[in-house]
């Protein structure tokens, strides 16, 4: 089994879960995120805000100083190993601009799972 962790923009979410739901992998976790990657961000970025509460002191702070945290999605699916081609060529099919932001997708091994409700182990939990 392997843990696929992807970071995302926020308003790719609904796209990728439903490429997923198609490429039959339903099973996902999503939690909202702020991070930022290696390069600084630049102002012209400000004009994707939506709405005030995007807007607070800390991150208007950060924008200034050039190394503002940017809000994102994560999602973590678990599945068998021979699955995670799928979902990582879905991730990426979906939330591929070309543009710095897209993402990143991380790979893990899982060593085991349980289902809480019955105590079964194994791949059959996921």
């Amino acid at each position: 089994m392997k843990e696929v962790m992807a970071v995302i923009r926020r308003d790719m979410i609904n796209q990728t879960k439903k490429a997923l739901s198609l490429a039959g992998i339903d099973s996902i976790t999503a939690s909202p995120v702020k991070g930022r990657g290696k390069k600084q961000v630049g102002f012209e970025l400000c004009k994707n805000i939506t709405s005030q509460d995007d807007v607070t002191p800390a991150i208007a702070d950060a924008v200034s100083e050039g190394h503002r945290l940017i809000n994102k999605r994560i999602l973590t699916i678990v599945v068998p190993s021979d699955k995670v081609k799928i979902v990582v060529d879905t991730i990426i099919s979906v939330n591929k601009t070309g543009n710095p932001g897209d993402g990143k997708i991380f790979v893990m091994p899982v060593e085991e799972s349980y289902r809480i409700r019955t105590g079964e182990s194994g791949e059959g939990t996921i």
